[in-house]
């Protein structure tokens, strides 16, 4: 159950769990929001459910209430699963990916260079588990709790 500690993914029978009647995107927000955690003053400068305030954002952890770290995780996954828009039905998988990792982790940039998992999409080969679930390291070790938020991720929003 999405909401209290008891979400365990095993197999092919999870596909019966009421979860999977919502749309992907209501998906993706549950499982950010369960796995993300509520963010307090003390974890700035994310705020809500892992938002990371911009520079010319004036949220306050104090003042957010529940309904607007809601409103501001569907508006983060919006714009990150629209940068990936171009891989189809894989798009919300990555957008909720780069909502934790980051984009450029993903696309790239100057001094990162492009992911396996991006270029085994751009090649058109959709067999990506083992690339998408390696995105669970935490200062160069493998971290379970990631693990298993990425088995959960991929359980939830992969398309076959």
């Amino acid at each position: 159950k999405v909401g209290q500690k008891t979400f365990i993914i095993v197999g092919q029978s999870t596909l019966n769990f009421p979860i999977y009647r919502l749309p992907l995107m209501e998906r993706a927000f549950l499982c950010c929001r369960y796995f993300e955690g509520w963010h307090s003053e003390k974890h700035y400068p994310y705020v809500g459910w892992g938002h990371k305030l911009l520079p010319n954002e004036k949220y306050s952890a104090r003042t957010m209430t529940k309904r607007d770290a809601d409103e501001l995780l569907r508006k983060d996954l919006r714009k990150f699963v629209a940068m990936f828009r171009k891989f189809g039905v894989d798009s919300i998988l990555l957008g909720t990916l780069a909502y934790n990792v980051g984009p450029a982790k993903l696309l790239g940039s100057k001094t990162i260079p492009k992911s396996t998992l991006i270029k085994k999409l751009e090649a058109g080969d959709r067999n990506i588990y083992r690339e998408y679930i390696a995105f669970c390291n935490y200062k160069g070790k493998r971290h379970a709790m990631l693990l298993k938020r990425r088995k959960a991720e991929f359980a939830l929003l992969y398309i076959p």
